[in-house]
């Protein structure tokens, strides 16, 4: 198992496509900003078997300084979330 990192995933979309990688880098990294806009204006993006993207809000809480076991206040916030689709988790079980 390894880790594919950004330009390794450009690299698969230029060979998959016949794009030249420069094209196949600026595809994917409009493809991400897309992604990232949506979420950003708090919409949910769906690719149908694949994955919903979506943002969840975190309620405000008390946690504790690990160091010290201290209580400290945690703000209400976003966190964006992704959610498999049955094609990806079939791909991943080796179905």
């Amino acid at each position: 198992m390894g880790v594919l990192g950004k330009q390794d995933l450009a690299n698969s979309v230029a060979q998959e496509t016949g794009l030249n990688k420069s094209q196949a880098n600026r595809a994917l990294e409009a493809t991400l900003n897309a992604i990232s806009g949506a979420l950003g204006r708090g919409d949910e993006v769906r690719l149908t078997g694949f994955g919903t993207f979506r943002v969840s809000e975190t309620k405000a809480r008390t946690g504790r300084n690990p160091r010290t076991g201290a209580p400290i206040s945690i703000q209400a916030g976003k966190r964006p979330g992704f959610t498999a689709g049955s094609r990806l988790r079939e791909s991943v079980q080796g179905r």
